[in-house]
């Protein structure tokens, strides 16, 4: 295998659309212990590669880097909100913020920023997949609030008004949820 410069790398990374450079100089920046997700971002952005691939290159660095996993999902994520979303209704950004999600229960950008996905008109994602998701958050964020004043108006969506009115009063109290 070639070794890259880190200058052939950013490269490769942005503009190369011949995916087996693309693997090599993936290869080299991992031998060569490169964490730095700006680098990695250009990957991600590279419109050569098809989702899988990319999705390829994400799993690949998290896997390698765990300590800079979560860091990767949410990127991957906000990747596929804007790449994918006329194709798969935001399910591979919802997948990869559940992701980041199990890599740091107790941020609550993964949450949140799941959430802003919601298109009300075509109800996609799901707005039961997003209540689902965004309920796992409330045990583990420090603070739950932005979590209810979400889940209040994902069930606001939904129609079931009475637990939008009770994650709205929980809000607005701003203390711990009994028996969500």
């Amino acid at each position: 295998m070639r070794s890259y410069t880190l200058d052939e790398i950013r490269h490769c990374f942005s503009r190369s659309t011949d995916f087996n450079e693309i693997f090599d100089a993936f290869q080299s920046a991992l031998a060569r212990k490169l964490k730095d997700l700006d680098h990695y971002r250009m990957l991600f952005w590279n419109h050569a590669l098809s989702t899988d691939e990319v999705r390829l290159f994400g799993e690949k660095l998290a896997t390698e880097f765990p300590d800079i996993g979560y860091d990767v999902y949410i990127w991957l994520a906000s990747v596929f909100e804007v790449t994918s979303s006329t194709q798969d209704n935001y399910e591979l950004a919802l997948e990869y913020y559940r992701k980041a999600s199990r890599t740091n229960p107790r941020k609550p950008e993964p949450y949140l920023d799941a959430c802003d996905c919601y298109d009300v008109d075509l109800n996609i994602p799901p707005a039961g997949n997003l209540i689902e998701f965004v309920t796992t958050g409330l045990d583990h964020v420090q603070n739950p609030v932005p979590l209810y004043k979400r889940l209040s108006n994902l069930y606001g969506y939904a129609g079931d008004h009475e637990r939008s009115d009770h994650f709205r009063r929980l809000a607005e109290e701003g203390g711990p949820a009994p028996g969500t």
